[in-house]
């Protein structure tokens, strides 16, 4: 089978495409013929070596996580029905970005009528995620949202959510194309903080008193100023790391303050204890509460280029891997 591997951490010119054995389902495992995969940023980030402490991998390992396909066969345990599905589904770790997966079955599900394949992967990553942060913030409803990197994958499902709760909703994103997007998405207010300053029409957005709930994605200095806008006992999530690492803040400020902060640690426990399923992201798609916007749509042997373009900002939304 063709599959991209990261032969070395390093840029995006150590991805090749080689062909490697068919793995073999295990007891309570499924082996499906990936048609598409998807891509989000901090792949490009663990392919540079970056987030060690955070992600065990060592290369040479063929990345991606969350794909959709066609069941061919299964492993001991696993009912045959499963057999000629389309589903979606994830890794127990990485090896997404390949034409075969094994992967385990309680991971998957079957597209439901109505909802197309691209559709389906393309949410359920970041639509998991978006409504895990959803279910941890306190109620949206009449809150002061601010939202960076609002016009990726995961940025923009969180306007839709936001919306959907009432919420005045603060779209931070860079560029004027950007912005138009979020705006279509129902943002209350649009902010380029690729401007110097951006964080005093966040102030002047919630007339001065800064926001209730931040949903932070950009990292970096961008995190950073987020947090300075942060309204006292408000709840603020640092979960993206897009421009160099996650956002920095002080605890202690934090603690004077009163403001609940969700570090990517934090996340990663909540993780294991939110009662969001990969069923309930797929169920909020098909009815119309996530809607995931595609960009661009790469073949297998173009997974590079689609590193470069991810990390080069030149995305709006999604871009999605398509590998048969």
């Amino acid at each position: 089978m063709r599959a991209a591997v990261v032969t070395a951490f390093g840029d995006a010119d150590v991805i090749e495409i080689q062909h490697l054995p068919t793995p073999t389902p295990g007891p309570g495992e499924v082996l499906v013929d990936v048609q598409l995969t998807d891509l989000i940023f901090v792949e490009t980030a663990i392919r540079a070596g970056l987030h060690g402490g955070f992600f065990d991998v060592t290369p040479p390992y063929v990345p991606g996580s969350s794909f959709g396909g066609v069941v061919r066969t299964v492993g001991d345990g696993v009912s045959a029905d499963w057999i000629g599905k389309t589903v979606t589904g994830r890794t127990a770790s990485f090896g997404a970005h390949a034409e075969q997966v094994v992967a385990p079955a309680e991971s998957l599900l079957e597209v439901p009528d109505g909802l197309t394949l691209e559709t389906a992967v393309a949410v359920s990553g970041d639509g998991y995620t978006a409504l895990m942060l959803e279910e941890l913030a306190t109620d949206l409803t009449g809150k002061h949202v601010l939202i960076t990197a609002a016009a990726g994958g995961m940025g923009i499902l969180l306007v839709q959510l936001a919306h959907r709760a009432s919420a005045h909703v603060i779209a931070a994103a860079r560029g004027q194309a950007k912005l138009d997007l979020v705006k279509a998405h129902h943002a209350d207010v649009v902010i380029d903080y690729g401007q110097p300053g951006w964080e005093k029409l966040v102030l002047e957005a919630t007339n001065g008193a800064g926001a209730d709930i931040t949903f932070e994605g950009a990292g970096g200095t961008l995190g950073a100023t987020a947090f300075t806008v942060a309204a006292d006992h408000s709840w603020f999530s640092a979960h993206g790391a897009p421009s160099g690492g996650f956002a920095a803040y002080d605890e202690a400020d934090a603690e004077r303050r009163g403001i609940t902060v969700k570090g990517i640690r934090d996340l990663r426990v909540d993780t294991a204890t939110t009662t969001v399923t990969a069923a309930q992201v797929l169920a909020r798609a098909a009815q119309g509460d996530l809607v995931p916007v595609i960009d661009r749509l790469y073949p297998l042997d173009q997974l590079a280029e689609a590193h470069r373009a991810m990390t080069a900002r030149e995305l709006v939304g999604k871009a999605l891997i398509r590998i048969r």
